[in-house]
């Protein structure tokens, strides 16, 4: 019982609580029609006039035909994603084609310096070296 009484006691103070808030006023439904037709306050940036809802549900309609300013508006937004995207993409490809270019320059640099490591280490001094047997031919 003592759950029930508990229960009962919280609700009552939730209710309490919302009644005295200034939010309450606002969302509550008003007793005069005068208002209704000239709303103040918070009301007035919520809604808007009946000929203006009805032109709204008008003309976003599912079968409603989009104006020419609709579809142009429209079709310059999808290009100028397009064009992000494929600036986004060109610039992802040139950042790998330039670290896959320096990747392949460090590796024929490496070659290179283990070459000539193998030629000296493998020199007998009998031959001259492999450097000047190139230009002779």
């Amino acid at each position: 019982m003592s759950c029930t009484y508990a229960t009962l006691l919280a609700v009552l103070t939730v209710l309490f609580a919302l009644s005295l808030s200034p939010e309450a006023d606002s969302a509550a439904v008003p007793s005069s029609t005068g208002s209704a037709k000239d709303p103040q306050g918070p009301l007035k940036r919520i809604f808007m006039k009946e000929a203006d809802a009805s032109n709204f549900f008008r003309r976003r309609s599912r079968r409603g035909v989009k104006s020419q300013d609709e579809i142009n508006a429209e079709q310059r937004l999808v290009l100028a994603a397009d064009e992000r995207k494929r600036e986004f993409h060109e610039e992802k490809r040139n950042e790998f084609e330039s670290h896959a270019e320096e990747e392949h320059d460090e590796q024929d640099e490496r070659t290179r310096e283990s070459t000539e490591q193998w030629r000296e280490f493998h020199y007998d001094g009998m031959h001259p070296p492999h450097e000047y047997n190139r230009h002779t031919i």
